[in-house]
């Protein structure tokens, strides 16, 4: 036997094994193929339902929707198609209803994307500070997103009420003569943006808040050093920290006015689905449900649900497009 410092080993004694792997058997073929499977597998079993659902309720559609707005179907005999090929398409640029629903939600898009973004960042930058309550002040900033679009729009309705609405009477206080808020053409768009700004203000102050809070203090102090005033520390350091920002906002904020329906749909009474007696506030929502559920010609609404599907890719080619220039111009 061979002696060495603190330590014996004896001729033929058995080599002891590593630590915690006393009794146990090596894994066999089976069990070591099953653990690859498992490793290399298991992420897309955890990810399959979100495909199935948006293969189910998301692809679909959008495919059978694309493949009618060929066809002229009929919601009487929805399974009866009879191919007419970009038919539906080139109907819609001979239809006056259609341009008049384009140019209505462009309209009300702007009337209520401008003023709305615009005091989301006001009331970002009060709340950026450190005010009293703000956990409060920025849950009350949500109470209007979530409120029901159908409570909110009936509330309105009786706002903007011709001979009972308390709009017009404040301003026969003010002497000037009740409006007829349903049937003008701008009063009627005037409030339907209304609706939709008083909505949307504080879900879109919240996302210029969590922006604004991302912003490193060193910029602030910097520019209160040089003597800069919260006006201009604003102007010259907030908003150009946020221009990525105020760029998604408003690219948000053009979809859902592509796609605004509700709040015309129930503004109008029982005949919101014409956006009014003579379409002035029809949007493109408002259209293409009258003319599938109303007029029953489903390949001409799906023709319409296309053409803005179309105007949202342009839309998010605008948007790609203007962020490159931003990252460059960085």
């Amino acid at each position: 036997m061979t002696a060495t410092a603190g330590t014996v080993e004896e001729a033929g004694a058995p080599v002891p094994r590593p630590p915690g792997t006393h009794g146990r058997a090596r894994p066999g073929p089976w069990r070591s193929r099953l653990y690859r499977w498992d490793v290399r597998y298991s992420p897309y079993a955890f990810i399959a339902p979100f495909f199935l659902f948006f293969g189910a309720f998301g692809l679909f559609p959008l495919l059978y929707t694309g493949w009618a707005s060929l066809h002229r179907v009929e919601l009487a005999a929805p399974d009866h198609m009879e191919w007419v090929g970009l038919h539906n398409y080139t109907r819609l640029l001979d239809d006056a209803f259609f341009w008049n629903a384009l140019r209505n939600t462009f309209t009300i898009g702007v009337i209520s994307t401008v003023p709305q973004l615009l005091m989301a960042l006001g009331l970002a930058h009060l709340l950026h500070y450190r005010l009293r309550a703000a956990t409060f002040w920025r849950v009350a900033l949500l109470t209007p997103y979530a409120t029901s679009v159908a409570a909110a729009t009936l509330v309105f309705v009786l706002l903007y009420g011709r001979d009972y609405g308390m709009v017009n009477w404040a301003l026969g206080g003010l002497g000037i003569s009740p409006v007829d808020w349903q049937n003008g053409t701008w009063s009627s768009q005037f409030a339907v943006s209304s609706i939709v700004i008083w909505r949307w203000t504080g879900y879109n102050a919240l996302i210029y808040l969590a922006a604004m809070q991302a912003v490193p203090d060193e910029l602030y102090e910097s520019a209160a050093l040089d003597g800069a005033s919260r006006r201009q520390q604003f102007r010259y350091v907030t908003v150009p920290a946020l221009r990525p920002t105020i760029l998604f906002t408003v690219v948000v904020s053009t979809i859902g006015a592509t796609q605004l329906f509700g709040e015309p749909l129930l503004f109008g009474g029982a005949g919101g689905q014409k956006g009014g007696a003579s379409h002035q506030f029809q949007t493109l929502g408002l259209y293409l449900y009258e003319q599938g559920w109303f007029n029953f010609h489903l390949g001409r609404a799906s023709a319409v649900a296309w053409t803005m599907f179309l105007i949202l890719l342009l839309i998010a080619a605008a948007n790609m497009l203007i962020a490159r220039r931003l990252r460059k111009s960085h």
